[in-house]
């Protein structure tokens, strides 16, 4: 399967709640066309039949002759040769298809139309509808309002249907997220040093497994540094998806100082020639001062080693946390001067909008998204397959 389609498949609560939403707004002051066409063609037949159909009277008919008794029995249905599709039929019920068929031919079609895609206009009323839809999947007020007038532009007055909309709507939010879709950069400075942070289970500790993961299968050298020392999970977690990529994954005691660690694993890694040294960080509250100062401290030990790391730092986001998540990035940007994200558990969340929202207010590069636990889970973001799949749109 195609990460498309799984992203498609597992984006099933954001994309579900946006189809819907479209649906139920097209749907609310839709029209059939094939409805309106049948109406209008049978008013014009009310109003022009006795002029354009009318037969002229028939002329009397002679008495008719004695039928003989062999017919008549043949007519009861004694004989064998009785058929009823034989029968006289022509009548009323006849000469009324007679008359559809001919208003058909005098109206340009030879069939009746088959029920079409429902339709409404584009007006102010469903440019307000698509605002509040955008904004309930927590793609901002502003982002919301912004996509919106765009898909507004050069379509209010026209009739779209729920295809059409779900296209403009792809359209914006690939646009926006097309300047942030940037893989992470790689250096040749050795080791290249990628710090990773995010608030408690954002999913960090996974995501870093799952990259030092790939990582490796590139060809690349990589350690980690479980700097998360106050939770004995996380340590096992990593040491777990270390072993699965055949990474190693340096530790220190339950509770001492990760910037410690994060020195000494910079100088083995010098040491060692190491291409990638990723180093995990504890989950920290944004409104927790004291932690966001230890974070200060892990980048300011670092660079008494080297000066110009850490050369990535990734901010993890969890994707269940909308629109806290802008409120995230701000804190993180202050404290470690964020240079790229990744959105975990789209899978996991209705309002997958606030990627889109992250993109339009940050302009930070998104390296990748995550859609499960599995290896492949987490992928290089694509923004035409993240807003295809975000809108429930077709491939």
């Amino acid at each position: 399967m195609s990460f498309f389609k799984k992203l498609k498949s597992k984006l099933f609560k954001s994309s579900s709640k946006i189809e819907e939403g479209i649906d139920s707004i097209v749907e609310d002051g839709s029209t059939d066309e094939a409805e309106i066409i049948i109406e209008v063609e049978n008013s014009i037949a009310r109003k022009y039949q006795p002029e354009i159909l009318s037969e002229p009277e028939p002329e009397p008919e002679p008495e008719p002759e004695p039928e003989p008794e062999a017919n008549k029995a043949k007519r009861s249905g004694v004989g064998k040769e009785y058929n009823p599709s034989k029968l006289d039929l022509e009548g009323e019920d006849v000469k009324s298809s007679k008359k559809l068929n001919f208003l058909s031919r005098v109206l340009g079609r030879t069939e009746k139309p088959t029920k079409t895609t429902k339709k409404r206009i584009f007006d102010d009323s469903m440019l307000e509808s698509l605002e509040e839809l955008l904004i309930s999947a927590d793609m901002g007020v502003d982002t919301a309002l912004r996509v919106s007038a765009n898909m507004a532009e050069g379509n209010l007055g026209k009739k779209v249907s729920v295809s059409e909309v779900k296209a403009l709507l792809a359209t914006e939010v690939a646009r926006i997220m097309e300047p942030v879709a940037k893989p992470m950069p790689l250096y040749q400075q050795k080791p290249q040093v990628v710090l990773v942070v995010g608030v408690n289970g954002s999913g960090k500790t996974t995501t870093i497994g799952k990259l030092a993961s790939q990582f490796k299968a590139a060809g690349k050298t990589v350690v980690i540094a479980a700097g998360d020392t106050f939770r004995a999970a996380a340590v096992e977690q990593l040491q777990v998806w270390g072993g699965r990529a055949g990474v190693p994954v340096l530790t220190a005691a339950e509770g001492s100082d990760p910037a410690s660690l994060a020195f000494e694993a910079m100088a083995k890694c010098k040491k060692d020639g190491v291409d990638l040294l990723m180093i995990d960080t504890a989950g920290r509250l944004q409104n927790r001062k004291d932690l966001m100062e230890e974070l200060e401290k892990i980048v300011r030990v670092i660079r008494k080693s080297d000066e110009t790391a850490p050369h990535n730092t990734l901010l993890v986001l969890d994707a269940t946390t909308g629109q806290n998540a802008i409120k995230q990035v701000e804190v993180f940007q202050d404290v470690s001067d964020v240079s790229g994200l990744v959105m975990t558990k789209l899978d996991g969340t209705a309002k997958g909008g606030v990627l889109v929202a992250l993109a339009d207010k940050f302009g930070l590069p998104i390296h990748a998204i995550g859609v499960g636990e599995k290896i492949d889970d987490l992928q290089a973001f694509d923004p035409e397959e993240f807003a295809l799949a975000l809108t429930g749109s077709d491939e």
